[in-house]
């Protein structure tokens, strides 16, 4: 089971300054959802009660501070794309979390041909920060399984979708053919050898009900999810 797959997420924060906007417990809910990419044999479960070591964890340190590009000039934000333009590190990145070796974790990583560890993509945005405003923290990460918290589940974002159900109740051919697969700018209908139309892909529609917007079509195109 996916939820039985070990993997390594962060799992403690200390919290040396934050005079962001956003809360202490939020940002470090924040940090433990940043995907790290480590191979997790490399690595045993934590103990209860034992210390952390370079066997059971990895160590990651955070400090960004925001300052003006020009110290005391007036700054007017018309939109975010302005931020850079005036201010040093006004976004906060999982990029920006440095990979602090503990131990010989740096020889025995690469003495083993493990690749070293890092978030998984750069670009997170964890916070936004204003001139003055600062993280500090260093974060340590422990192998643990998706059953324990969803932090430790190697998947993606899931989602899901109503499948649509497309049924023709009467035969359309001929000229009704070619009228309703060129109403369907997805491509669903298409026009078999004999000149009748037929569902060829649903799994492409969107419900636009384009098909349906047409008086003749609305008692021959049944449309469900």
């Amino acid at each position: 089971m996916i939820a039985e797959i070990p993997t390594m997420a962060i799992e403690k924060v200390e919290m040396w300054q934050n005079t962001s906007v956003i809360p202490d417990e939020n940002l470090a809910h924040r940090l433990g959802l940043v995907p790290i990419a480590i191979d997790p044999r490399a690595f045993e479960f934590k103990q209860e009660g034992k210390p952390y070591n370079s066997e059971n964890s990895i160590r990651f340190k955070l400090h960004v501070k925001c300052t003006k590009k020009v110290p005391g000039a007036p700054v007017i934000l018309n939109n975010t794309e302005d931020e850079e333009k005036h201010f040093n590190h006004p976004n906060v990145y999982s990029g920006d979390l440095v990979w602090v070796p503990i131990g010989d974790q740096q020889a025995r990583f690469e003495r083993e041909g493990i690749a070293l560890p890092k978030p998984l993509h750069d670009d997170i945005l964890i916070a936004k920060l204003r001139p003055g405003q600062e993280i500090e923290v260093e974060v340590i990460c422990e192998k643990g399984i998706g059953k324990t918290h969803a932090k430790w589940s190697p998947v993606c974002t899931a989602y899901y979708r109503l499948m649509p159900v497309i049924e023709l109740q009467e035969t359309i051919k001929g000229a009704e053919a070619q009228e309703l697969k060129a109403l369907c700018p997805m491509g669903v209908f298409d026009i078999e050898d004999i000149g009748t139309a037929y569902v060829k892909n649903s799994s492409k529609c969107t419900t636009c009900r384009e098909c349906i917007r047409p008086e003749k079509f609305q008692n021959k195109v049944s449309l469900g999810k």
